[in-house]
């Protein structure tokens, strides 16, 4: 069982990687990622009491895959974010990997999400709001960014 000791934190190298494709001959392996996913974001609301969305890197997983528990459970494989608006917004955001790190970031406050769910089928996504700066921070974990790195200024830290 995953619990939040399995996730990597702010400092591992392994945090900055950028993550490769999840390949279709990967399929059969998807499951059993999605689950410990899943169980370390549990783990994480039970002591910690957030948590929406997990990357895979965060449980040192280098496949561009992330797992979002909102009203129902997604599987989000190989994303892209297109239609990007021109409006942003600013947030504190948290992170799985410094839970008791907030970081004031800007982030687009609408996106089309296009991705492959867990079985292969190509999904669009039209987001606003919450659920559009929650992907662009699992987002940004495959690419080995974290919202640290998108800090407004050198002022835009606290701990909770």
């Amino acid at each position: 069982m995953k619990t939040i000791h399995q996730i990597l934190k702010l400092g591992d190298p392994r945090l900055y990687e950028v993550c490769e494709p999840v390949l279709e001959s990967e399929l059969d392996q998807v499951s059993g990622w999605v689950q410990e996913l899943h169980e370390a974001m549990e783990d994480i609301r039970r002591v910690y009491g957030f948590g929406r969305g997990i990357a895979a890197p965060q449980l040192g997983i280098r496949k561009r895959m992330f797992y979002l528990n909102l009203d129902k459970p997604y599987v989000i494989l190989n994303p892209e974010l297109k239609n990007l608006s021109d409006e942003e917004f600013e947030l504190w955001d948290d992170c799985m990997s410094f839970p008791n790190l907030l970081v004031r970031v800007s982030r687009h406050k609408s996106l089309t999400l296009v991705y492959r769910d867990e079985y292969w089928k190509e999904q669009k996504w039209d987001v606003s709001g919450a659920i559009s700066e929650l992907i662009q921070h699992e987002y940004d974990h495959l690419d080995g960014i974290l919202c640290t790195m998108r800090a407004i200024d050198h002022k835009s830290f606290k701990w909770k």
